[in-house]
């Protein structure tokens, strides 16, 4: 059975080039230390997780085949959106990335997909490169954080780029950052930033793109929401009873919030058999596609293997989670 994984990182080689030399890349260094050193971006650190993370894609290749993924639909490592630079780096560091997916899924197109960084900071700017990225590049869309130097999807000035990405088809991934979420105001304790607090983040952007009116004003966009979407599902009926009693819910959306619930896309990362069941029966199979969070979640064997292993999956969910969703979502041959 054929296997898709929309949910695969990179860690540029260009980045790798340059802190070799001892150079910073865009605000990122690199700085030896315990194992494999730390990436720093933006004065915040991030342990270099294990050899993978530095992989060239003929690597990469050698370890999805062991992983029996066919395609990895390849996005940037989110601490390096770099969404706090100014413009124009920005923008020079969107097309040195984008550039360099491309020419994996150009080298092994039966392999590789991709997924753009975008500029974001500078929203007119974030839109042609969105444009060069699909129309130039050939990949399939663009990988998002869930905010944007502290503000929120619904903020008007963004509205733009959903509507263009709607017009050209583009699907939309939406991920949060583990170094940048709410839970490290709270603590920093027990890794809870990362098992806890993304998840949330998760769920706020789906609230967010359903409250906002962005899936309203954009009914047509394709949106990829990571970590199946966190707790957003399991928390929809309560989001749908604040709906109905309070009127600033209302302000943008005329129908309960679960009503858009299934107008979304979402990952397999969820963490066990139960989770995943219960959001299959919240959005249906049609909208579960297999995400691995390659290179940081230690599959054992594998995350193909884990879906086939599921007892309470079907057989035909197990097909549509793992290629055939995508397959149609992303246009693949």
């Amino acid at each position: 059975m054929r296997s898709i994984d929309v949910h695969a990182h990179l860690v540029p080689q260009s980045l790798w080039r340059t802190v070799a030399k001892g150079d910073v890349w865009y605000d990122t260094r690199f700085e030896p230390g315990e194992d494999l050193g730390v990436l720093i971006t933006g004065g915040k650190k991030q342990r270099v997780q294990g050899p993978k993370i530095k992989f060239t894609p003929e690597e990469r290749l050698k370890d999805m085949d062991a992983q029996g993924v066919d395609v990895q639909v390849v996005s940037i490592h989110t601490p390096l959106f770099h969404y706090h630079v100014d413009a124009a780096q920005g923008r020079k560091l969107a097309r040195e990335v984008n550039d360099e997916i491309a020419g994996m899924t150009k080298h092994w197109p039966q392999r590789f997909a991709g997924l753009a960084t975008l500029p974001v900071q500078d929203v007119g700017a974030a839109i042609d490169e969105l444009d060069r990225a699909v129309h130039v590049l050939g990949l399939k869309g663009a990988e998002l954080d869930t905010l944007v130097n502290g503000d929120n999807w619904d903020e008007p000035r963004f509205l733009p780029l959903f509507k263009a990405a709607e017009q050209m088809g583009a699907v939309l991934f939406f991920h949060p950052q583990p170094q940048h979420n709410f839970m490290l105001t709270r603590t920093e304790r027990y890794g809870l930033a990362n098992s806890l607090g993304v998840i949330v983040e998760d769920a706020l952007v789906v609230a967010i793109l359903i409250f906002g009116g962005i899936l309203d004003r954009c009914p047509d966009l394709k949106a990829v929401v990571a970590h199946g979407g966190g707790p957003a599902c399991f928390g929809m009926g309560r989001m749908d009873h604040g709906w109905q009693v309070r009127s600033e819910a209302r302000v943008n959306i005329q129908k309960p919030p679960s009503t858009y619930q299934r107008r979304l896309y979402y990952d397999t990362v969820v963490g066990s058999e139960a989770a995943l069941r219960y959001l299959l029966d919240e959005v249906g199979s049609d909208r579960v596609v297999l995400g691995s969070d390659w290179p940081f979640v230690p599959w054992n064997p594998s995350p193909v293997a884990w879906v086939q292993g599921l007892t309470k999956l079907t057989a035909e969910e197990k097909e549509k989670i793992l290629w055939r969703n995508l397959e149609s979502l992303l246009g693949l041959a």
